[in-house]
């Protein structure tokens, strides 16, 4: 028997075999970031426009105002004495903001003119099989006129049947509740007014709001530089407030996981406050409110001359931040975009420019006088993938940019495209998604990642995989998504 017997080695080399990624997917439920940032390619490019929802309301019989504001076309030429009265009238055209709630289920929007609408998304996807071309007011849940118009929208994240907008023109929040057929909000939060050294009050409006988890304190930035805290269980006006050390619009601002506030600033400029307390906090004392100034302060431009290629290739100027987003599948990473339609992301942690995105300036190429005028965007981050949905400034399209924290992304300032020339060729790569309107605002389905954007015509356009048909036992057909599929 001794000689059946298999002598054992006295150094057994260990067998070595490739992880296939698919079993921890199988068992956990859960994908790896690096097998999303492998998959993430084939996902960009099966993106596409399928369904356009023209904003043609009617209130009683009569066009809503940004219905009617819609017949207007504007046609800008650069020698014309009318310019700046086009460009004027352009940024108070389209849809300024889009959101999703938590779960998905429900989509709020608003227009520059001044209307306030709530989709049901299910209805609004399922609509998009067909042209669009016709009035549905089945597919809205709320349609609400707005007096002074607004820039900007957020869900209760507390409450998911609120939602709440600010705008330019005045200085209050208003908060509305989904669930009761009013055009009067349920609640109105008012700014202090500010006097000026001739006594007369200065009227500031509202950039940008956001609502924290506790179902009660509410934060709006101003055109004056400075961010108003509300307190909704003691009073409708602010309790303290956020300053800097300019008095410069602050367009954007978000909130972290730390009890971090982060504002961005047309001056280009992004501040960060610490609510928890700390040497800034409470400084000074105005008008019963405690005044904290920031943290820190970083200049967008001064960041962006630490890029050597960038630096040699473009004249860097300070330039206003339109939009601020942190990423929901990397917290450490803010996406922002600028006004000359230059997109990047800052690493919180080291306030670095970690990746950019440089598309060429939107008169570059045009010979015939006339550019087109690219109003205020606001992008939007899938929410599994690092990736950046952003409008174009220079045509009716939109970028998906390969933002992903590391230096296999496109977009990474230390990226390297000799390291693997036929992986960086093939698979990773921005991708430009073309569309019939121009987009002004973008908003993510939380789970399936279907894209929602709003046009400066007041159009909201679907973006998502292509609908197949297949043919069922019975002779209908069922629409299934290739999305789904996957």
């Amino acid at each position: 028997m001794e000689k059946y017997a298999v002598p054992i080695a006295e150094n057994p080399k260990p067998i070595t075999r490739s992880r296939w990624k698919r079993t921890l997917i199988e068992l956990t439920g859960k994908s790896e970031r690096h097998y999303l940032h492998d998959v993430s390619p084939r996902l960009m490019q099966s993106y596409s426009e399928i369904g356009a929802f023209p904003h043609t309301y009617y209130n009683e019989g009569v066009p809503c105002k940004t219905h009617f504001r819609q017949f207007y076309p504007f046609h800008l030429n650069v020698g014309s004495p009318s310019a700046i009265t086009s460009v004027t009238c352009l940024r108070q055209l389209g849809i300024s903001a889009l959101e999703f709630d938590s779960k998905g289920i429900y989509l709020a929007s608003v227009t520059r003119s001044g209307c306030l609408t709530v989709h049901d998304f299910e209805s609004l996807y399922c609509q998009s099989n067909g042209s669009g071309a016709e009035e549905d007011t089945g597919k809205h849940l709320l349609h609400i006129p707005l007096l002074n118009g607004a820039n900007a929208i957020r869900w209760n994240p507390a409450g998911q049947d609120e939602v709440a907008c600010t705008s330019l023109i005045n200085n209050e929040v208003l908060i509305f509740d989904i669930g009761y057929v009013s055009s009067e909000p349920t609640e109105v939060l008012r700014k202090r007014p500010t006097v000026s050294v001739h006594g007369s009050s200065v009227r500031q409006g509202l950039y940008d709001i956001a609502l924290f988890n506790d179902n009660a304190r509410v934060l709006a930035s101003d055109t004056c530089g400075s961010i108003s805290i509300w307190d909704r269980r003691a009073s409708d006006l602010p309790q303290s407030g956020l300053t800097t050390n300019a008095m410069c619009g602050l367009t954007s601002i978000q909130l972290d996981e730390n009890q971090s506030v982060i504002g961005a600033s047309k001056s280009g400029f992004i501040y960060i406050w610490d609510l928890r307390g700390g040497r800034s906090s409470a400084a000074f004392q105005s008008h019963k409110e405690a005044q904290s100034s920031p943290l820190t302060s970083v200049k967008l431009a001064s960041m962006l001359k630490k890029i050597g290629p960038l630096k040699a290739q473009s004249n860097i100027l300070p330039m206003e931040i339109q939009s601020i987003n942190i990423n929901p599948s990397c917290p450490y990473q803010l996406g922002f975009h600028l006004d000359d339609g230059w997109s990047g992301v800052l690493d919180l942690h080291n306030f670095q420019v970690s990746h950019i995105h440089c598309p060429p300036p939107p008169w570059l190429g045009e010979s015939n006088g006339i550019f087109p005028i690219s109003p205020p965007r606001k992008p939007s981050w899938l929410h599994k993938h690092s990736i950046f949905a952003v409008g174009s400034t220079s045509s009716n399209g939109l970028h998906l940019l390969d933002f992903y924290p590391h230096t296999s992304s496109p977009c990474h300032v230390d990226y390297n495209d000799s390291k693997n020339p036929s992986e960086t060729f093939e698979c990773k790569q921005n991708i430009f998604v073309p569309l019939s309107e121009r987009v002004t605002a973008c908003a993510t389905h939380p789970l399936n990642g279907a894209i929602v954007a709003g046009t400066v015509e007041a159009s909201l356009l679907m973006i998502s995989q292509k609908h197949l048909c297949k043919q069922g036992d019975d002779d209908d057909d069922d629409m299934v998504s290739i999305h789904e599929r996957q």
